[in-house]
């Protein structure tokens, strides 16, 4: 099976987790999973990886919040932000390569997971724009 590419997911629901991390992973990516974005800022400085994959409803830090935190560290990994809210305010973005929300299938994740890693700038690079999906019209 091909390999898309190692993805850092954080989520604090354990049953979305799994389920993710299955289809995330038969679908030909190395999943890593953590349950909590205090967690996930410890481990991340233990690997390398193509993407994150943030819920943004979390406990202690949002989704949001930890991609800030972890693009300070990681600037050229790109970051996908998931929420069951169909927009998010431009502020929450600003360190998310792309938000899919309620309305977004499985298939519209997957393939803006292999598009932005395919896609991944130079680490020096600055000032991508940000793809927000999912919005409900």
């Amino acid at each position: 099976m091909m390999n898309y590419g190692k993805i850092f997911y954080v989520d604090d629901n354990p049953k979305s987790r799994r389920l993710l991390t299955s289809v995330i992973s038969s679908s030909g990516f190395e999943v890593i999973s953590a349950g909590d974005p205090i967690e996930a800022l410890s481990r991340i400085r233990k690997g390398c990886f193509d993407l994150f994959l943030l819920d943004y409803q979390m406990p202690h830090l949002t989704g949001s919040q930890l991609a800030r935190k972890l693009k300070r560290t990681r600037p050229d990994v790109p970051v996908v932000l998931i929420s069951g809210l169909a927009a998010l305010p431009p502020f929450e973005l600003i360190s998310v390569d792309a938000h899919l929300g309620r309305g977004a299938t499985l298939d519209e994740l997957l393939d803006t997971m292999r598009d932005l890693i395919q896609s991944r700038p130079n680490p020096a690079a600055t000032g991508r724009p940000s793809l927000e999906l999912g919005r409900a019209a």
